[in-house]
């Protein structure tokens, strides 16, 4: 397969400056909070709640202008836009675990937790064949294509209140942190785990990955129930991406709540 080059290089980048952040000048509590206000920003809004329950599997429904928010939210996290991040992730339900999931974990442990992004993968061609319904909105195509400049704006803000301490914790450490959280639902889940429900692949619940990923680890509750809005099924399985919808339901802004 023909390497992706841009992407490798980025991922090289992102790396080397995250571990540039954690050089002892550039250490503070404020930096800290930056990290996780923005952890939880891109990686809850933004793709547990926004680009996986709510845009990929339409498992609940909220207004077009907290749902352009929330894809914001995703595409500040800097993994795809909107429409191409929901069409390949549509596409690993449609095949998980064989030779047509993007991220198929037959082919190994690393392909499946980032190595399938760095070639070209069938996946990207067939992004618009299964997001119909999401390219029929013109910012999200802004959004598909502009995803990555989103970092600029935020650097420049970061920037003008914390200085360079605040802009690596706040872009390269915490995209590196989302991304391999992210990455872990699909590597760890379809590794390790117990699997309650038949769901005719690998995947997993796993505990751990599913308190780092806001409830994401249940993995095989979701890929039985894939239209569910609540992940964390079973007793003692705690989903806070769940406690999200449930607070936007309390707020009269979530509507046609999925369960199972």
């Amino acid at each position: 397969m023909k390497p992706v080059w841009p992407t490798i290089l980025f991922m090289v980048a992102v790396h080397i400056l995250a571990v540039v952040a954690l050089q002892p000048q550039y250490w503070s509590w404020g930096a800290v909070g930056v990290l996780l206000t923005l952890y939880w920003v891109t990686a809850c809004l933004g793709v547990t709640l926004g680009y996986h329950r709510l845009l990929s599997h339409r498992a609940f429904r909220v207004p077009k202008w907290l749902e352009r928010f929330f894809a914001t939210c995703g595409a500040l996290s800097a993994e795809y836009g909107p429409i191409t991040w929901s069409g390949i992730h549509r596409q690993h339900h449609m095949h998980s675990d064989t030779d047509l999931d993007p991220h198929d974990m037959h082919k190994g442990f690393w392909w499946s937790h980032m190595g399938w992004m760095m070639v070209h993968v069938p996946a990207e061609k067939n992004v618009y064949k299964y997001t119909a319904d999401l390219r029929k909105d013109s910012y999200f195509q802004w959004l598909d294509k502009w995803f990555l400049f989103l970092q600029i704006p935020l650097g420049l803000l970061l920037y003008s209140i914390g200085g360079w301490a605040f802009v690596l914790w706040g872009i390269p450490l915490r995209l590196m942190l989302v991304y391999h959280i992210t990455w872990l639902v699909n590597s760890a889940t379809h590794t390790w785990g117990n699997q309650p429900f038949e769901s005719n692949d690998n995947s997993r619940n796993n505990w751990w990955v599913a308190a780092l990923a806001f409830g994401e680890g249940w993995h095989n509750n979701h890929h039985a129930f894939p239209s569910s809005a609540k992940q964390g099924l079973l007793p003692g399985q705690i989903d806070i991406t769940w406690y999200h919808v449930v607070l936007l339901k309390k707020l009269g802004l979530a509507t046609d709540i999925r369960i199972k």
